[in-house]
């Protein structure tokens, strides 16, 4: 593909294009980062990236750049094709989703898939080899199940959704439009529900559902329980990384975003927009206001307004923490001038 067929499709998408030079319009075959691009390959540059000093050692033919003039002057000066965009990431992510395309399997159940009674199949869907779908689920148009998938008894699944291989979605759970499970997530196991005892611990029935709304994504690994009743809901357009624990009875926003190992206990709320970094806990029953922003490692055990950036275990506000960290390598420091105030 040409670089002027690319800057026509990044035209009609999201990033925004302010100007572009297309030079000698190169034949773009792939893309690459800016470090080990080559030529008839295309890359980006983000304003302010650590990647800028690596500018001059480039040897890719076309570049997806931040409107600044001292970087269109590299590109020139290297006589490679540019264009000049609002947001270079996502006009990165527009240009690979035009150069790979996703794999699209057969439109076909195999022969080897397992159907229960009164399932429902709607048009166009693909089941993979040894998919196991039990009796009363409903799967609409367009999805794909890859090889391995166990869905349960009475599961609604809707259209255009994407199961990847291993995947296993429990009894009722519901999944809307447009979702993407990875390999080996588990979507409604039962909650980790025990109620103490003088016999030991017996025990809760975990009758509740698991729903996703539209657009969600779940990564590999990951779980999200069911309740012993109600339902643990991931609304629309939220994206969970790899090794993520949802607990029982947990509502999460729309459009929220949780990297790996992230670990909600039941009863959590957490509003729309709110971003948790990798390792992030957050304890029963804490309602974690919209677009709160957690670092790494944080521990949430207190409810947090919306808004707030927090650090720290226990999550303290993050410009108070890197305060704290500025002094914790002076600590030993401080004791002894302490101790000398004290004798």
């Amino acid at each position: 593909m040409f670089f002027n067929q690319l800057l026509e499709f990044l035209e009609k998408g999201e990033s925004g294009v302010e100007r572009y030079s297309i030079l000698s319009n190169p034949e773009i075959t792939s893309a690459a980062s800016l470090e080990h691009a080559k030529e008839n390959e295309i890359s980006f540059l983000e304003k302010g990236s650590y990647l800028i000093n690596q500018f001059d050692k480039t040897n890719a033919s076309a570049l997806i750049l931040p409107d600044q003039e001292s970087l269109i002057q590299k590109a020139v000066s290297k006589n490679i094709s540019w264009v000049a965009v609002q947001d270079p990431r996502i006009g990165f992510a527009e240009i690979l989703e035009k150069l790979y395309p996703g794999f699209i399997p057969i439109r076909e159940i195999h022969k080897s898939a397992i159907i229960g009674d009164n399932v429902e199949l709607g048009k166009n869907i693909s089941v993979g080899a040894n998919v196991c779908i039990e009796s009363g689920s409903k799967i609409d148009d367009f999805t794909i199940i890859y090889p391995g998938v166990v869905i349960y008894n009475n599961v609604h699944i809707g259209k255009y959704n994407i199961l990847h291989a291993n995947a296993v979605i429990h009894p009722n759970s519901k999944l809307g439009d447009e979702c993407v499970v990875h390999s080996n997530a588990v979507i409604g196991s039962e909650g980790f529900g025990f109620v103490p005892t003088k016999k030991g611990w017996k025990k809760m029935p975990q009758t509740g559902i698991v729903v996703l709304e539209n657009n969600v994504e779940i990564g590999c690994g990951t779980t999200i329980d069911r309740p012993s009743v109600g339902q643990t809901l991931i609304k629309s357009g939220t994206k969970i990384d790899n090794l993520v624990q949802i607990g029982h009875g947990v509502t999460v926003g729309r459009d929220c975003a949780m990297a790996s190992q992230v670990g909600i206990a039941g009863g959590a709320t957490i509003g729309d927009g709110v971003i948790l970094a990798g390792q992030v806990g957050v304890a029963n029953r804490v309602k974690v206001g919209a677009n709160v922003i957690a670092s790494s490692k944080c521990g949430i055990h207190t409810d947090i307004e919306a808004g707030q950036t927090i650090s720290g275990f226990p999550a303290i506000s993050n410009k108070l923490w890197l305060r704290c960290a500025a002094n914790f390598k002076k600590l030993p420091e401080i004791a002894k001038a302490l101790r000398k105030l004290n004798q």
